[in-house]
């Protein structure tokens, strides 16, 4: 007996059957992953092959589902049965083997019926959605029939839209480039938007948006020597991390314009075009931004604000156009975000040639760009001062050998990495520029900066009461000998915590703190911070730098700042970099538990005569010539071997068993350089230094090309993103490719101008 159901009533048990069984269904075969929100329109796919073809089900019932509580809220719709329900129910009472392929037979006949009533009803009622530009909206005819197209090319396209058919409501951005639920509109969006779907019939095919070239500039980027266009692009930044950053750049323009005539002038330079940079400081910019204002204005790290002040000169003194931006909602106005969570490809394409970003900033536009992410992380440069070796940049491979961190496993190539100092050769040495003190316009009742005297006055490095912990006998010897000052900030109404023995002026403004270490002698390193720029500051201006030696030396694994940081790096003092490359007179290294080797340091130093000394990397000049050497040679969107340092500065070295190819080359002098790795990955690179292979394995291992001496096993390199100059090994001994570098300048070789 076939009892007739109103339609509105039948249309609910079916929504309220088809719900029921969904969550089942999502309970016992769904992954977890699958219940969250999607991020950049994962689908099915990409979460393995196990329970494929449950989990389509269960998605066709969710997709199923939604369509049925929208379309119950209409009244003009055919009638549903109540044996048509009964059949959907009995499908299921079936032996578990045939379920799947019973179930899905059966939804997709009442899936074309629910698509036809769709259509029918978006014809007459259009979903009220923000509108995107005309050029960029799908548009499907209120007649069209739509079905998933089998093309071979397109191999996930059918699962892509089963996935939007079930979240599509997951982000603004899918309603925002026209989908509405309808296979019709999916189609258009994963074909015109998104590139998993063949074009649609009768429709123009052209590049996806965010793929098409914005229009490229013809101008030639020539020497400036004013800042003013700077000016004008930091302008309406604002606070106390932007007010440092403006001061800086205020306070070096004359020696930074002196640098352009000179380079100017230079014969050897290279003309370039002129480039659209973005600059994206990710650190300075929402929740994050605000907890570094704070500490900025507490004594905070001024590092990175250093960075980005020199960045910004250098770039435009070499004649690019230079957009700076501290604000997450400008960045994904500037990069053409469609509105929501990031699901989506960008609307447009970026009209920038390089972005200069830091972790945060990465994260930002990942979370902004969707699939274009991938298609333009050629273009980002990462401002990270502690380095990311190669092994936790590939995700997979720092899963599968315990590298995985925090700040890791974004897969950009390493030399996309920019370091404050270059101890990471698998990274790009983007540096700083070392200050000097202002000379002229000083009060009577200020410091003296007029006079190169030295007076017997030490500074301590420190800017916080945190770090001076454990170090009050260290200071006290040294203060036995010297007049010790301290820059430590000091809260109001607050004591001091610092010995009764040591003067502290408090947090001082830059131009006061280098007024001061031009009077003293010495600058004392507390242990930390690590790495920082104030130490080659201070050698700048005549000081000589005293700091601890680290035994053992500090790492990611007995100390809890490097924990997680994206480097195996043994720290063996304070200032690696001071200590190895610049060495005594101006740098000496000390065991700070021992009271009798810090007198006879301190003593020796008082002795001790030296004259103003800043390496070359660390002046305008010298950073002009290897970032204009960057932009001019690092084509990281190119498919091709690196062309650039050139093969002709390759010296290859065979280093010993359980050595790094940084202390190979360093050994000799030398600098590894991972870009030339290419060339000594082949069988001929062995045979040349005499090895005989009993057998080759290529592989993905960051220790390769490598040779073992027992069984004489030759490595070859398979992933090039794991060319590594770090890591070591006691089974292998590595094929290392070393350069020569220029005096003072480690960032370039003598062919490489």
């Amino acid at each position: 007996m076939r009892v007739p159901l109103r339609p509105r009533s039948g249309c609910l048990v079916l929504c309220l059957c088809l719900s029921v069984v969904t969550l089942l269904l999502q309970s016992l075969w769904v992954p977890l992953e699958m219940t969250r929100d999607e991020p950049a329109g994962r689908s099915p796919e990409e979460q393995g092959q196990r329970g494929l073809g449950f989990r389509r089900l269960a998605l066709r019932l969710e997709a199923l589902s939604t369509q049925v509580q929208r379309l119950s809220k209409e009244r003009d719709f055919t009638q549903l049965t109540r044996n048509d329900l009964s059949l959907i129910l009995q499908s299921f009472r079936q032996d578990q083997q045939g379920l799947a392929h019973l179930v899905e037979r059966e939804l997709k006949r009442v899936s074309q019926r629910l698509d036809q009533l769709s259509r029918h009803h978006h014809h007459h009622h259009q979903p009220q959605t923000p509108t995107p530009h005309d050029d960029q909206r799908p548009h499907t005819g209120p007649s069209e029939k739509c079905e998933v197209p089998m093309d071979p090319a397109y191999p996930v396209c059918a699962q892509k839209v089963e996935f939007l058919q079930a979240r599509w409501q997951s982000d603004p951005c899918y309603a925002f480039y026209g989908v509405d639920g309808t296979i019709c509109s999916i189609l258009t969006y994963l074909s015109q938007v998104e590139d998993f779907c063949p074009p649609r019939l009768g429709r123009n095919h052209t590049a996806l948006p965010w793929h098409q070239k914005p229009p490229s500039y013809t101008q030639k980027a020539e020497i400036r020597t004013t800042l003013r266009p700077l000016y004008e692009a930091i302008s309406n930044n604002s606070g106390s991390a932007m007010k440092f950053i403006r001061s800086r750049v205020e306070r070096m323009s004359e020696r930074w314009t002196q640098a352009g005539v000179r380079m100017k002038q230079s014969s050897n330079r290279t003309i370039s075009a002129q480039l659209r940079v973005l600059l994206y400081p990710g650190a300075l910019a929402g929740s994050v931004g605000q907890r570094f204002e704070a500490m900025v204005e507490r004594g905070g790290p001024l590092g990175e604000l250093v960075q980005w002040a020199d960045l910004s000169a250098c770039l435009t003194i070499l004649g690019h156009n230079v957009t700076f931006s501290t604000s997450q909602r400008q960045l994904y106005s500037l990069i053409g975000a469609a509105p929501g969570r990031g699901s989506c490809p960008i609307q447009r394409p970026i009209t920038f040639d390089l972005v200069y970003t830091d972790y945060h900033g990465l994260a930002h536009l990942q979370g902004a760009m969707g699939l274009a992410f991938q298609h333009y992380q050629c273009r980002f440069r990462i401002l990270d001062s502690f380095g990311t070796e190669p092994v936790f940049n590939l995700a997979s491979y720092a899963r599968s050998h315990g590298y995985k961190t925090l700040w890791g496993s974004w897969g950009l190539q390493p030399l996309q990495y920019m370091t404050m100092f270059p101890h990471t050769p698998d990274n790009s040495f983007l540096g700083f520029v070392s200050e000097e003190a202002v000379r002229k316009e000083v009060r009577e009742d200020e410091l003296e900066p007029e006079s190169d005297r030295k007076e017997r006055i030490a500074v301590v490095y420190g800017k916080q009461d945190y770090m001076w912990q454990g170090k009050s006998e260290y200071v006290k010897v040294i203060s036995e000998e010297l007049e010790t000052h301290a820059t430590v900030y000091q809260p109001p109404g607050h004591a001091s915590n610092l010995p009764s023995f040591i003067r502290n002026h408090g947090l001082l403004t830059q131009e006061h703190f280098l007024r001061l270490l031009r009077r003293a002698k010495l600058f004392v390193g507390l242990g930390f911070p690590y790495e920082g720029p104030a130490p080659i500051e201070a050698i700048a201006l005549g000081c000589i730098f005293l700091q601890p030696r680290f035994d053992p030396p500090h790492s990611s694994e007995n100390n809890d700042f490097y924990k997680g940081k994206p480097t195996t790096r043994q720290i063996s003092s304070q200032h690696p970099y001071a200590e190895e490359f610049i060495g005594k007179p101006y740098v000496w290294t000390v065991d700070v538990t021992n009271s009798t080797d810090i007198r006879e340091a301190v003593r020796a130093i008082l002795s001790t005569e030296v004259k103003s000394f800043t390496p070359q990397e660390f002046t305008c000049m010298g950073m002009l010539e290897r970032v204009h050497g960057y932009i001019t040679h690092q084509n990281f969107c190119s498919k091709s071997a690196p062309t650039w340092p050139p093969e002709s500065a390759l010296r290859v070295h065979l280093g010993p068993l359980g050595q790094s190819c940084v202390s190979v080359c360093r050994r000799s002098s030398l600098l590894c350089e991972p870009a030339l790795f290419h060339h000594l990955n082949t069988l001929a690179a062995f045979t040349s230094l005499g090895l005989g292979c009993s057998s080759t394995v290529q592989e993905v291992n960051h220790l390769f090309p490598s040779y073992s001496p027992w069984g004489r096993h030759c490595g070859l390199q398979q992933e090039p993103l794991l060319f590594s100059c770090a890591g070591s090994d006691p089974l292998h001994r590595r094929l290392c490719p070393c350069r020569a570098h220029l005096p003072g300048q480690v960032a370039l070789c003598p062919d490489c101008l």
